[in-house]
């Protein structure tokens, strides 16, 4: 069992999963506690054809990578490990602002759709409040495995384990559970993803720099080598190499973009969030 890429796979599964379990129980009990439990089954009908629609995503884009020979192959696993850094740095961003207005905002939706009277319209509100999770995971699951495709597997167990106990999260959220510290929660799995995905990044870059898409010169030349001390392909070092992206002899550009990103991104994601400043009584006065 490769440790790593497991941890790799729970955290993403799980933070992700958490996300798509939040949003689904929050419509469910809605409708539920207005009284229309009766649409909940179209609930279930949506939601189960956008985790369908993330899993084909999600095979195809990893059978694609294995299907191309050098350098293409390399092309595209640097590019899709790239993309799946910048998806889920946005994801990261996007979950932080609209944490505090998420419950409120699909409730709004969930009385338009009922008040429009389109009985199938529930199905499409959960399909595409989850399919941008979906493809989220997908995407980021597939960068991550294609990474190591000889511990791909345990990406995915990971995976599966952690969109189980997402599920569990999710019922205890229906049930009107309160245990869990949803903003301690995701804070700290954003942290440990930003890590993730600096590690993305700089494989990503790796796989540029091995074709010699980015030219030559000293950004290729490798800053240190560390392998007699900590091997990225045993022990520890293949754990944090599978979790963080972690080079026993790293290039300069590709060091240089993982220190940046860890740095940078960090800084922006534990600034505090400016809440709208509520109006002051006295401004509602007209004046005469």
């Amino acid at each position: 069992m490769d440790l790593g890429s497991f941890t790799s796979g729970l955290l993403t599964g799980l933070r992700e999963g958490v996300e798509a379990a939040l949003i689904v129980s929050i419509v469910m009990a809605y409708l539920v506690r207005s009284g229309r439990g009766d649409q909940v089954g179209r609930i279930w009908v949506g939601t189960g054809l956008a985790i369908l629609l993330s899993l084909v995503v999600g095979v195809v884009l990893f059978v694609s990578v294995g299907s191309f020979r050098e350098p293409y192959e390399q092309i595209f696993e640097g590019t899709t490990l790239l993309v799946a850094a910048a998806v889920v740095t946005w994801m990261l961003f996007w979950m932080r602002r609209q944490a505090s207005s998420v419950k409120g905002q699909l409730q709004a939706a969930v009385d338009r759709v009922v008040a429009s009277g389109a009985s199938w319209g529930l199905a499409l509100l959960a399909f595409t409040a989850v399919i941008r999770e979906g493809l989220e995971t997908s995407l980021f699951l597939v960068g991550q495995a294609t990474s190591n495709r000889l511990e791909a597997a345990w990406v995915l167990v990971g995976a599966l384990a952690g969109l189980l106990i997402a599920a569990g999260l999710g019922y205890g959220f229906y049930r009107g559970s309160r245990r869990l510290n949803l903003g301690s929660f995701f804070r700290w799995t954003g942290i440990v993803l930003v890590f993730i995905a600096a590690g993305l990044i700089s494989k990503g870059l790796h796989e540029f720099l091995e074709i010699g898409a980015l030219g030559s010169g000293p950004w290729t030349a490798t800053v240190f080598d560390i392998s007699g001390v900590l091997s990225q392909d045993e022990g520890i070092g293949a754990f944090l190499r599978a979790l963080f992206g972690y080079s026993a002899s790293p290039e300069l550009l590709t060091l240089t973009a993982h220190v940046t990103y860890v740095v940078a991104i960090l800084a922006l994601y534990l600034r505090p969030v400016r809440r709208p400043v509520p109006p002051s009584p006295t401004a509602a006065i007209v004046r005469p």
